[in-house]
């Protein structure tokens, strides 16, 4: 158990996974499936249910457009404090979201997160589980979430598809 501990927080303080050490090293986020799966080189370690942006259909243009982006990013800050049960943030927009943006006149938003349930519930456990809800995050229940703070580190890849 110590071993595995030490091993942990090493490749957490190294800040990415490597194939075949246990923890995910690419997530990959299906938007039409509702799905989020955490991978270890080609093998599916997990799959999730997931609800995305209140208009999941196409990538997110701007601030408030409740769009869940599409695109290569990497899992970035952790917060336990937040609004929701645990969120890590996905590093979007990109250096291709801010110009597309900045074509368009527009802010391109940010703090896209993968997250739990929310810390004050306003509507009720079923709707949060048949729904999409988020502003253009990626939710999925608070077991879910600690699966997948606890399978990758800071840096981690993410795609997340159409």
């Amino acid at each position: 158990m110590y071993k595995l501990v030490a091993l942990v927080s090493c490749l957490l303080l190294a800040g990415t996974a490597v194939a075949g050490d246990g923890l995910a090293d690419r997530v990959v986020v299906n938007k039409s499936e509702r799905k989020l799966y955490l991978l270890d080189g080609a093998e599916v370690m997990r799959s999730f249910d997931v609800a995305l942006g209140l208009a999941p259909e196409g990538h997110k243009q701007s601030e408030g457009d409740f769009r869940t982006p599409e695109g290569d990013y990497e899992l970035t800050n952790r917060l336990i404090d937040s609004d929701f049960f645990m969120a890590i943030q996905v590093s979007y927009p990109n250096a291709e979201d801010v110009a597309r943006a900045r074509q368009l006149g527009v802010d391109p938003g940010g703090l896209i997160m993968i997250h739990g349930q929310p810390g004050e519930p306003r509507k009720s456990a079923a709707y949060y589980s048949k729904y999409d809800w988020t502003n253009g995050c990626i939710a999925v229940s608070n077991a879910a979430m600690v699966d997948i703070w606890q399978l990758t580190t800071p840096n981690t890849p993410i795609t997340i598809l159409p």
